[in-house]
């Protein structure tokens, strides 16, 4: 079993990410040894959108102004319509994953959290997934959209729906493991 337990992981996310796109990954990360910090754009407290309506809160660990991509190994945007197209509208957001990108640390988007790539400008001449309804949106922005539960290029790893969930877990794990690789042998 891989285990990633020198790993720093940020999940950032608002109001109304869809529930299973956050619980999944941060559960299945934190089994797997990470150390996952759950960030929002003001720190306090978000709520889930689950089967068409409000679902759980989730604690927070952070604010989004105080962090910075140095810190973490890996970045986790999830989905759900409401949470990434708030997300994008906030340039510290937007610049943070362009910070990741710049870094060459994995960043996970599942089902609309690709909505951060493009605002970011960072799937340009890449392959990449996402919920079928974004799809031209990601096309628009200059990468090549696949039907696939899950799409890896250059440490970015894109899915389409909570149906890609367990895929889409097992590649970040896989890419932090990859890019802790690299990152000793250099």
């Amino acid at each position: 079993m891989p285990d990633i337990g020198n790993a720093r992981v940020l999940v950032l996310a608002t109001n109304g990410f869809e529930q299973s796109e956050l619980e999944h990954p941060v559960n299945h990360l934190r089994e797997k040894g990470a150390d996952v910090c759950v960030a929002s754009p003001d720190g306090n407290d978000i709520r889930g959108w689950k089967d068409g309506d409000w679902g759980d809160t989730v604690t927070v660990n952070a604010a989004l102004g105080n962090l910075s991509e140095e810190e973490f190994d890996a970045l986790v945007l999830p989905g759900g319509q409401m949470n990434p197209d708030i997300l994008r509208t906030k340039p510290q957001a937007v610049s943070l994953v362009k910070a990741f990108y710049d870094a060459g640390k994995p960043i996970a988007a599942i089902c609309h959290g690709p909505w951060l790539l493009v605002e970011a400008d960072v799937l340009r001449g890449r392959n990449a997934t996402s919920y079928a309804s974004i799809a031209t949106d990601v096309k628009n922005a200059g990468a090549t959209w696949k039907d696939e539960e899950v799409v890896v290029d250059e440490a970015i790893i894109t899915s389409r729906s909570p149906k890609d969930l367990p895929a889409f877990c097992a590649k970040i794990v896989e890419e932090i493991e990859e890019g802790a690789h690299n990152r000793s042998a250099a």
